[in-house]
């Protein structure tokens, strides 16, 4: 699988972790809610940095309690430390148990279709439909995964050219324009409920 250097953080260390740590950037990804998508995708940098690892088996055998604080600890990991702690430690458990703590295997093992990497990421703890396809798509557009009917699968976010989430930002002109159609779904999302439709 030939992956691109991800540019999502504006962070080189960040970066770099997503880049080459496949639970990094799927943590980056469950962190990515009710928060910007350079903070949610630089937490993984933050976990590393305090725990001195990101190994699935370590964070999810860490004592609950302790991981929370690992969270709220300056600059916070999430505005939400309680909750998304323990979403990610249930991540790393699913990871490790499941998957030999091997995350990238959710998409490679058995060399699985597009629809078939979507079932399982599904499956994972805190991912929904919405989460999995965006995912799916920044597998697909940036790290290398061939999986056949990829781009269907991830409905709408696999469309080449579509600048509608994190899988779509390779630099900071992308990351505007990502921001520019994400602010024109909210306004069309508000509109719509406040016109009763």
């Amino acid at each position: 699988m030939e992956s691109m250097e991800l540019h999502i953080t504006g962070d080189a260390a960040a970066d770099q972790l997503l880049t080459d740590d496949a639970f990094a950037l799927l943590t980056g990804m469950l962190l990515d809610q009710q928060v910007t998508m350079e903070s949610a995708f630089a937490g993984p940098e933050k976990i590393r940095s305090r725990l001195g690892s990101l190994e699935p088996a370590v964070i999810a055998e860490h004592d609950p309690a302790g991981f929370v604080e690992v969270f709220k600890e300056k600059p916070a990991v999430h505005r939400f430390p309680g909750s998304m702690a323990g979403r990610v430690q249930a991540l790393a458990e699913t990871v490790h148990s499941d998957w030999n703590g091997d995350a990238a295997a959710i998409w490679t093992r058995g060399n699985p279709d597009g629809p078939e990497v979507l079932r399982r990421l599904k499956a994972l703890p805190g991912f929904g439909e919405q989460k999995a396809k965006i995912f799916l798509a920044l597998l697909g557009k940036q790290c290398g995964l061939q999986a056949q009917g990829w781009r269907e699968a991830a409905g709408h976010y696999g469309e080449e050219g579509a600048y509608l989430s994190v899988a779509d930002i390779v630099d900071p002109q992308s990351l505007v324009k990502v921001r520019a159609s994400k602010q024109a779904a909210k306004a069309a999302a508000k509109a719509a409920k406040s016109s009763g439709a």
